[in-house]
């Protein structure tokens, strides 16, 4: 069994891969983390200094963790839905791990794209979690 998580060293990001460890080891799955990286188009989520922290914090972490993980960088050009999209379909998921955040009344018309996709195209169940899950 694989849950796939979509990550990037941002509060929901990091939530999402806590949520996807915690249900890694609810199902003794293995955990394929799609790993995006800080660049011009993350940056308004966080400063270089922290993404450096955010990334080595949740590495130890996945380490210690015990888990059965695997990590799929993801190209600063990339579609970060077609390549989550890829790699659930390469891996036979059964779980994809996303990310959200608060949103103004406005934007919650209109759905970031990419959770829209792969909230619609995903062929496995996907959880989607708050930027605060695990931080209590």
């Amino acid at each position: 069994m694989n849950i796939v998580v979509g990550y990037l060293p941002t509060p929901a990001g990091r939530a999402a891969l806590r949520a996807a460890m915690d249900e890694a080891t609810l199902r003794s799955a293995d955990l394929v983390v799609v790993q995006g990286h800080h660049t011009r188009r993350w940056g308004r989520h966080t400063g270089p200094e922290e993404t450096e922290t955010a990334v080595r914090e949740d590495r130890a972490a996945l380490e210690a963790s015990g888990l059965s993980f695997e990590l799929v960088p993801m190209a600063d050009d990339a579609d970060p839905a077609d390549v989550i999209l890829d790699v659930t379909d390469r891996t036979h998921t059964q779980l994809l791990v996303i990310g959200t955040r608060r949103r103004t009344p406005v934007g919650k018309l209109i759905m970031a794209p990419t959770t829209q996709r792969l909230l619609l195209e995903a062929g496995c169940p996907v959880l989607c979690v708050k930027a605060d899950y695990g931080t209590d």
